[in-house]
């Protein structure tokens, strides 16, 4: 069942922990920053988290407005999640505590990354130039596709098929944070099999190798 347990402070850093204090709710924002998900989508990016603890938390978050649920139109006829207004100003704050926690070493292997997660860390660690033409980029990570497109100097990532994309590329999220961060290289991904490309090899390489300087996104999880 939902909790309604408080820290019984008048803080206002305690009140806020009342509500996205409790295990897997700032994750749950998380995973929600990118746009609306199923609950099925939750599940699998949150494998650790049982389905009665996710709902738990669900109800919880939408009770103090931070989630709310909704109907998407046919033909995909679906309920999601999706961040409210109040939801959505977590953001930099989820975003500033990921910075804080690259200090703090990884957790025993087998780790587990969503695709949310790196492609936050897309979003934040890549810095185009302004001067740049506009790109479109069509993602596959597992099994659900994203659009990315480039302009102004800015990445923008949202679910959901692009129109008519530049370039292509699919592949796992830890072989993705491993191109972002250095790692590995596109052609070694490609060579191994790891990604499979399509489209602009050019433009995909310089959105995968055009680094931010010392911006950070709280999703990087390499060195």
């Amino acid at each position: 069942m939902p909790t309604s347990r408080t820290y019984g402070d008048a803080c206002a850093i305690a009140r806020a922990l009342d509500v996205v204090g409790e295990r897997w709710a700032l994750l749950v924002v998380r995973e929600l920053l990118l746009g609306p998900q199923r609950f099925s989508d939750l599940r699998r990016a949150l494998p650790g988290v049982s389905s009665n603890m996710l709902t738990d938390r669900l109800r919880e978050l939408e009770s103090h407005g931070v989630v709310r649920q909704r109907r998407l139109p046919p033909p995909a006829a679906s309920t999601v999640y999706d961040l409210t207004a109040s939801g959505r100003e977590l953001e930099p704050i989820v975003l500033a505590l990921g910075g804080w926690g690259l200090r703090v070493p990884l957790p025993p292997a087998p780790v587990h990354l969503s695709a949310t997660s790196v492609l936050l860390f897309l979003r934040g660690s890549r810095h185009p130039s302004p001067q740049a033409p506009p790109a479109t980029y069509r993602f596959e990570l597992d099994n659900r596709v994203w659009t990315v497109r480039t302009r102004d100097g800015q990445v923008h990532v949202e679910a959901g098929e692009p129109a008519d994309p530049d370039a292509g590329l699919r592949t796992d999220p830890s072989t993705l944070n491993s191109l972002l961060d250095g790692s590995i290289s596109l052609a070694t991904a490609r060579t191994t099999g790891a990604v499979v490309v399509s489209g602009d090899d050019a433009a995909l390489r310089r959105l995968l190798e055009t680094r931010a300087g010392d911006r950070r996104s709280g999703a990087r999880v390499g060195a």
